[in-house]
């Protein structure tokens, strides 16, 4: 199963550009990258677990890319917080997301198994 033909993966990635868009102009170079870094992991690990051989490795990388989609969902949250993010794109964020993880959590529960 290659990652490229994963539905999950291509949300990811898709999200990742939203957030790179959206996020562009802002001024705290910190906030910004952590939150670029954790949506680029996602989606990163998610392909590299899928190109693993074994099973066991896969649900590993599967595994931190929920733990990443996690850190990220709660950064654009202290994001919309201290008005860094606008309401909007937060709303649709947390809707992408918890797409996103539904989504990982049947692959990871195909790996389980």
């Amino acid at each position: 199963m290659r990652h490229e033909n994963l539905k999950v993966w291509q949300k990811s990635c898709e999200f990742a550009v939203q957030v790179y868009k959206s996020t562009s102009a802002l001024k705290d170079f910190n906030y910004r990258d952590q939150l670029t870094r954790s949506c680029l992991s996602v989606a990163s690990n998610i392909a590299e677990g899928m190109e693993r051989a074994s099973a066991k490795d896969k649900l590993r990388f599967l595994v931190i890319a929920r733990a990443s989609l996690a850190e990220l969902k709660t950064q654009i949250l202290i994001g919309v917080k201290v008005a860094y993010i606008d309401e909007k794109f937060y709303r649709q964020s947390v809707t992408d997301i918890d797409q996103i993880a539904r989504m990982l959590a049947g692959l990871i529960k195909k790996f389980e198994n």
